[in-house]
């Protein structure tokens, strides 16, 4: 297959996907440009804060993104590039494109609250707790799972304990080093912007010049070396304080920087792409259907197509995670009601982008990810595309290397912070009544739900469960976002239900969903269970089981609560119908 010839008719698929099926939902819903969003109307300077679209895109783009659409093509490219492309197209825009944009406009229509919230409003208050309990257990997983995956790109050891050295090492200080830089330029951009009212162009090109200046000095100056359990400590330290931190001050500043690396990203696999195709190394050897004989070997997935490719590929084409940013911090920032389409749809397409680039990326090195060169998708994914560019521009083949595993390290720190805020909102929500305010609670809800009470909760038990190691969480992690990504759909339906408005293209995505995720975790009960009865694995099998099932039971009855709801908005409208007819 020409990498070329599938990026461009990948691009062109999402661009018509964006405008024709983003513009029809838009018209479906009611998109209000002349409605007051949610961040003017109750605009508070910490959380409710509006600001401009590229800012809040970065936000979000940044977010959503992390590791996911890198890891997941290229784990599950050894199902075949065939079926990893169609997912990523077809799931991106009737699937993930649906559920993102679906849920920042229904937080919008519900003052810029969670999914919770909208559940309330259509399902119910025990719905409403169920779906909290779920996403709170799910954020937990992706606190433990990114910051793992942090301190393991900046430490000096393993999470097993074993040391890293020689390059390896200079490349963790490195990236821990230009990290650390890179917070302390947000914070500069945020204040000049928000505080000296700094015109945002003059302010984007200043703060790109930073970013290459940061990169300069942390590749030649790196002098701080933690282990990698210190790493957990201080990047728990982090998030403890970025998340009850106003969002002008680190949120929005660091995620739309950071959004320039993704952009740059994305430029840089473009020109690798065409660039290799050019000079005659554009092929690729991924079977198109697949090798069943490396499942479960190096980088790769296990498992079979049905339900393991629908859950390896989840930001790529369908993320949990997706609906609880758009309801979360972004619903929060929106200036108009209008940038929710390209925001939240748009920003999912440009993800599924980067899944297609991470599929020629393996494409291009698949023999060496086959034998076992690359020791993790984010190795496949920066060598792949540096060594595209080696094939025209030899000597930008380490920089472009290490700018690579720069961008996807920050953008599991930014996803990471998101993340703890929004575990911050789903606690504190837990405690809340429907028209109350956490100023309107007493007692022992008044304490729990406390913004640095509720922080420090999770960010203690977040950091606990991601001291074993990301390799234990990302799994279940996986079907867990897939089931949340089912929930979400399930409450945005239900919600548009209620208010007349046109649900119908919510009911293939969520069943599907929810028949994947299911049969995924089952799976992995099954596993887990016999695993740790046999003596072959330790405690951590069963409480992954424990989890499993836990999450399984909450979405059966959430699914249950909603099929109930659908139906009776079905057999009101068709008594009105009737009523009107006669």
């Amino acid at each position: 297959m020409n990498a070329a010839v599938l990026l461009i008719a990948s691009t062109l698929i999402l661009v018509a996907g964006y405008v024709f099926y983003g513009g029809w939902l838009a018209k479906q819903w009611g998109i209000d440009p002349s409605r007051k969003t949610p961040a003017h109307e109750l605009e508070d300077g910490m959380d409710y804060v509006p600001a401009k679209t590229p800012v809040v895109m970065g936000h979000h783009f940044s977010s959503i993104a992390g590791a996911g659409p890198i890891n997941g093509p290229i784990q599950a490219a050894v199902f075949g590039w065939v079926p990893v492309l169609l997912w990523v197209l077809i799931g991106g825009i009737f699937f993930g494109g649906v559920h993102d944009f679906g849920a920042l406009f229904a937080s919008l229509r519900h003052k810029g609250q969670s999914i919770g919230e909208i559940i309330d409003d259509s399902m119910g208050k025990t719905a409403k707790k169920l779906f909290l309990t779920f996403g709170y257990l799910t954020l937990l997983l992706v606190v433990a799972a990114f910051s793992s995956i942090v301190a393991s790109t900046f430490g000096s050891t393993t999470s097993a304990g074993a040391a890293v050295e020689g390059a390896a090492l200079a490349a963790n200080e490195s990236t821990a080093m230009i990290s650390i830089l890179f917070i302390g330029l947000a914070m500069l951009f945020g204040f000049f912007v928000y505080r000296k009212n700094a015109n945002i162009g003059v302010a984007s090109v200043a703060g790109c010049i930073g970013i290459i200046a940061i990169v300069a000095i942390g590749l030649n100056f790196h002098p701080i070396s933690l282990s990698y359990n210190t790493w957990m400590w201080v990047v728990g330290a982090y998030i403890l304080v970025a998340s009850v931190t106003p969002v002008w001050i680190l949120l929005q500043p660091r995620d739309y920087l950071s959004s320039f690396l993704l952009y740059f990203m994305i430029a840089a696999g473009i020109v690798a792409v065409l660039g290799a195709v050019f000079t005659g190394h554009g092929q690729f050897s991924i079977p198109a259907m697949g090798d069943a004989s490396l499942k479960g070997t190096g980088v790769f997935t296990t498992g079979t197509a049905f339900p393991a490719l629908f859950v390896t590929i989840a930001c790529g084409a369908i993320s949990g995670f997706h609906s609880l940013v758009s309801s979360g911090t972004s619903s929060k920032q929106l200036d108009n009601e209008k940038n929710a389409k390209p925001v939240a749809y748009g920003s999912m397409l440009i993800e599924c982008m980067v899944a297609v680039i991470s599929l020629c990326a393996i494409g291009f090195v698949w023999a060496s990810a086959a034998d076992g060169t690359y020791a993790s998708p984010t190795q496949v994914f920066a060598g792949g595309l540096s060594a595209m560019i080696a094939s025209f521009a030899p000597g930008a083949q380490n920089i472009m290397y290490q700018m690579l595993i720069l961008a996807v390290s920050v953008f599991c720190l930014t996803s990471l912070d998101t993340a703890t805020r929004l575990a911050r909102y789903m606690f504190q929500e837990f405690f809340i009544e429907q028209g109350q305010t956490a100023k309107d609670l007493t007692g022992y809800k008044k304490v729990l739900a406390n913004p640095y009470v509720a922080t420090a909760i999770t960010v203690v038990l977040g950091v606990s469960l991601g001291m074993t190691g990301y390799t234990k969480i990302w799994p279940l992690f996986g079907a867990a976002n897939q089931l949340l990504a089912a929930v979400g759909l399930l409450a945005v339906c239900t919600w548009l239900g209620s208010v007349g408005k046109n649900n119908k293209m919510f009911y293939i995505p969520m069943v599907f969903m929810l028949a994947v995720t299911i049969c995924s975790l089952v799976q992995t009960i099954t596993a887990k269970l016999t695993a740790y009865t046999s003596g072959a694995a330790d405690i951590w099998a069963l409480i992954q089981a424990t989890i499993a099932v836990l999450l399984v039971a909450l979405s059966l009855v959430l699914a249950a609560i909603a099929g109930k709801t659908l139906y009776a908005q079905h057999v009101n409208k068709n008594t009105k119908k009737d009523e009107k007819a006669a």
